[in-house]
């Protein structure tokens, strides 16, 4: 299953052209790529336009090696990113090439320099990269607009100096910004050689006059801005937007209920090939079965959606998204989404079947566990969630229930129920999205009292896990389920593992601690910095003289309270009877 219903329409008609003017090369580059489905609704349309530096003799070698460089690879990434992440991504490792290009040919001054606008029309939304002079403008409603802001300094009258560029330095700072699409927005792009020598009020009668000819804004605009006498290349792209429609709701729901649910499934039925062995999870929103096929006998785990929401576009379009994100997710820790050996006839998706428990009964018959075998198998969870991060996804729901250990005691995170995939929340749909909190007691905090959640919400969820793998309890006790504000979960105490546990050693504790915070502003800003400070003693952890009495050892601290209190009272009595 893939997201089809997503599609948005999405169409535009583009003209372009560049010339080299009076200069002996041209070292403008321009490009556009409209692609086909389902990139056109994953990843958009884009445009990028590049000027080659002059005074840097290698300008068109670095112009076309951005544009080239972005178009091919944009489309690459993949396409759970958000188009920020993708360009952004792109755009520092061009910039890295080509700073290294230009040390390489330090001798011979050959500067690898280029500016550069992208725009990437996605969905309903049009997001803008620009680094130095070039620009792009937008026409909507008898208004032309100039969206980027040159990069140049000014020195003197009639002179400036371009202030940030490609390949200039192995930092890079872009300018970044996002506007909504309308129907009808045309969008110019353009290089110095022709914006710096037509007037603003000009553009916009240029624009005006050609009306629907895109390939006379571009061819006019081009040759104003040459009888201006200017002494550059000449570049312009014109790209119109002829419709952002998105289905309406009734199209909508047509598309995600082509195929009908299953029926309530029982050991011995077949569907679709697959014979049901078992049920092995039921609830209000879904089944699983293990089924085999009867061709291979290779057995495999069946997702089926409730009969409950038959009628709910919304909780339809998160069950399939979910094979769309595991499709995605390739870890040895990650439960893995097996593809259909044949045509489907009903709504429901396999995955492979591992034998194993589930981590929530290792705990129960683990109750005093080797510390380092949890701190191993956390590892491993830690690897399986990094797949999901490095995708621009969340996971959301991980809890003990939702790690199964397999015979070789590797642990494998399974169920997309709850993911969180950025770049599908960029495309439009007219539907209210499903989203679906974590479980109480495991479900980051952030989810209940309205905070946007990101990865380190899932690395609290990890720590959670791992402290409860190490004492049979939770860090907050039971109260955190009944918490539903940041008032709330401010009055919750932290109760230290090796109270319950005194084999976990302090500085281990200090590193759960920080990963459980409820702020999560104070936790660690990745996972990986969790796991280390988990096999390696932190220092700002390991000093258990700096912790108060009543964490370091609570029952010495109650029996010094007490005597405190008995000799206090017996002075007392002692005094009244003097």
């Amino acid at each position: 299953m893939e997201i089809d219903h997503l599609k948005s329409s999405l169409t535009a008609s583009m003209a372009q052209l560049s010339i080299k003017g009076v200069k002996a090369q041209n070292e403008d580059c321009i490009g556009i790529r409209l692609p086909e489905e389902p990139l056109l609704t994953t990843k958009g349309m884009v445009a990028v336009i590049a000027d080659g530096v002059s005074s840097a003799d290698a300008g068109k070698e670095a112009s076309e090696a951005s544009v080239q460089g972005f178009l091919s690879d944009y489309f690459a990434t993949p396409d759970s990113w958000t188009v920020k992440t993708s360009g952004q991504k792109i755009l520092t490792a061009l910039n890295r090439w080509l700073y290294g290009q230009g040390q390489k040919h330090i001798d011979e001054e050959r500067g690898y320099i280029t500016t550069l606008s992208a725009l990437v029309i996605k969905s309903q939304t049009a997001f803008i990269f620009h680094i130095g002079d070039t620009r792009i403008y937008r026409y909507r409603a008898g208004s032309l607009e100039q969206l980027t802001k040159d990069h140049t300094a000014h020195v003197a009258p009639g002179k400036s100096y371009l202030a940030r560029a490609m390949g200039i330095d192995l930092n890079l700072d872009i300018d970044f910004r996002t506007e909504p699409v309308e129907p009808g927005d045309l969008f110019i792009l353009t290089t110095d050689g022709v914006h710096d020598f037509i007037p603003h009020a000009h553009k916009k009668l240029i624009v005006e006059r050609a009306g629907t000819d895109l390939q006379k804004i571009c061819d006019d605009l081009i040759q104003i801005a040459a009888d201006n006498q200017s002494p550059d290349n000449l570049s312009c792209q014109a790209l119109k937007i002829e419709s952002v429609g998105k289905a309406n709701a009734d199209d909508l729901y047509r598309k995600l209920s082509e195929l009908p649910f299953p029926p309530a499934l029982s050991p011995g039925m077949v569907l679709d090939g697959y014979k049901v062995l078992k049920e092995i999870h039921a609830s209000t929103r879904s089944q699983l079965y293990v089924v085999e096929d009867q061709e291979s006998g290779c057995q495999f785990v069946m997702k089926t959606p409730s009969v409950n929401y038959e009628d709910d576009p919304a909780y339809i379009e998160r069950f399939i998204m979910e094979e769309w994100v595991g499709s995605r997710i390739n870890s040895q820790y990650v439960v893995k989404v097996a593809p259909p050996l044949r045509p489907r006839q009903f709504v429901y998706y396999l995955v492979e079947h591992i034998d194993g428990m589930p981590l929530a009964e290792w705990i129960v018959q683990n109750p005093n566990p080797d510390v380092t075998v949890v701190v191993e198998m956390i590892e491993k969870i830690a690897k399986g969630l990094r797949a999901f991060h490095r995708r621009e996804t969340l996971h959301q729901d991980l809890k003990p229930d939702n790690i199964i250990i397999n015979r070789s005691g590797d642990p494998v995170i399974i169920d997309f129920g709850s993911v969180y995939v950025a770049g599908v929340q960029e495309i439009s749909t007219v539907l209210q999205r499903d989203f679906i909190l974590g479980t109480a007691g495991y479900g980051a905090p952030e989810y209940k009292y309205g905070r946007r959640p990101t990865e380190s919400a899932d690395l609290y969820s990890v720590a959670v896990i791992c402290y409860e793998m190490l004492t049979g309890k939770l860090p907050y006790g039971e109260k955190i389920e009944s918490c539903n504000s940041l008032n709330d979960y401010s009055k919750l105490k932290y109760s230290p593992s090796y109270h319950h546990n005194p084999l976990v050693p302090i500085w281990m504790d200090g590193a759960i601690k920080r990963a459980v915070q409820v702020d999560s502003r104070t936790r660690y800003e990745v996972i990986s910095e969790f796991v280390f400070d988990l096999s390696h003693p932190n220092s700002m952890y390991a000093d258990e003289s700096a912790l108060p009495l009543v964490e370091r050892n609570p029952l010495l601290f109650w029996k010094s309270v007490s005597g405190v209190l008995l000799v206090s009272l017996m002075v007392s009595l002692a005094y009244r009877c003097g």
